[in-house]
């Protein structure tokens, strides 16, 4: 197992840990988060795969380049192009949130062989857009605003219940120094604002080339941030193909709430 920084010509160095050997599969993170949400499952699904995950440009570790606007099209494009880096073709791509809209598109775009999307962003009407762009805009001033004093407050579990409730279905069960990573990753993030920006406007409306391949959307029953109830039936609506998991008490980030289940839907994409 590895950790990673893809330093031949590019525009910037590229973060990521590769880890087992197999199948490939690349992990995609969401907004404000990095490559680090995947590692309850990076272990045990690098047993039988070549497991990458990877901080995209502006998130974690990955710089942003200079001129790059985020956007999910940008992403998936920019990923599309790393991947020929690393010699790796039509991968198993699975994503959480921002990074499921991108292994959602990677797929129509015919660069995944199949697709796993854990709470994809792109199903939303306007106003459950607008509430997650608001309400992952208010965590990320509170992180700022917080600064030393939020890290300590951290350590105790019911602040972390509080902090980590919009992502988590079981957020007290996470260590402080999760939470703490999470917190800084997503205050850190230079591509924040573009990215969330440019959610206004943009949707999967149609399944596509997708219903030529294997696809799985799994759905956090306890997700707030990009609603269960909502947006998972949206989901089944535009996507009538794919094979549609409730993922039973989880949140909008389930691999620390259940990591079986997790592996249990990456595994049952084929």
């Amino acid at each position: 197992m590895s950790d990673q920084h893809d330093t031949r010509p590019g525009p910037a160095t590229v973060s990521y840990h590769r880890a087992g050997a197999g199948e490939p599969i690349l992990l995609v993170h969401g907004l404000g988060s990095h490559r680090h949400a995947f590692d309850p499952i990076i272990d045990d699904l690098a047993e039988t795969r070549d497991v990458i995950a990877v901080d995209l440009p502006g998130f974690g570790e990955t710089p942003l380049p200079a001129g790059f606007a985020p956007s999910v099209a940008a992403y998936t494009d920019w990923v599309a192009g790393w991947l020929k880096t690393l010699d790796i073709e039509r991968p198993h791509v699975a994503g959480n949130s921002m990074g499921g809209a991108i292994a959602l598109e990677l797929g129509r775009a015919g660069a995944a062989s199949k697709v796993t999307a854990f709470s994809p962003a792109g199903f939303w009407a306007t106003p459950g857009r607008i509430w997650a762009q608001n309400l992952v805009t208010a965590i990320r001033e509170g992180g700022r605003a917080g600064g030393d004093s939020l890290s300590r407050a951290l350590g105790f579990a019911p602040v972390r219940a509080v902090a980590a409730a919009p992502f988590f279905g079981h957020p007290a069960r996470l260590s402080p120094g999760a939470v703490r990573a999470d917190l800084a990753a997503m205050v850190a993030a230079p591509a924040f604002e573009a990215a969330r920006d440019s959610f206004t406007g943009y949707a999967i409306a149609e399944a596509g080339a997708l219903a030529d391949i294997p696809v799985t959307v799994a759905w956090g029953t306890r997700d707030v941030l990009l609603t269960h109830t909502t947006q998972s039936r949206r989901a089944r609506q535009v996507l009538p193909t794919a094979t549609h998991i409730d993922l039973l008490g989880c949140g909008h980030v389930p691999f620390a709430d259940d990591p079986a289940c997790c592996l249990d839907a990456i595994r049952k994409t084929r």
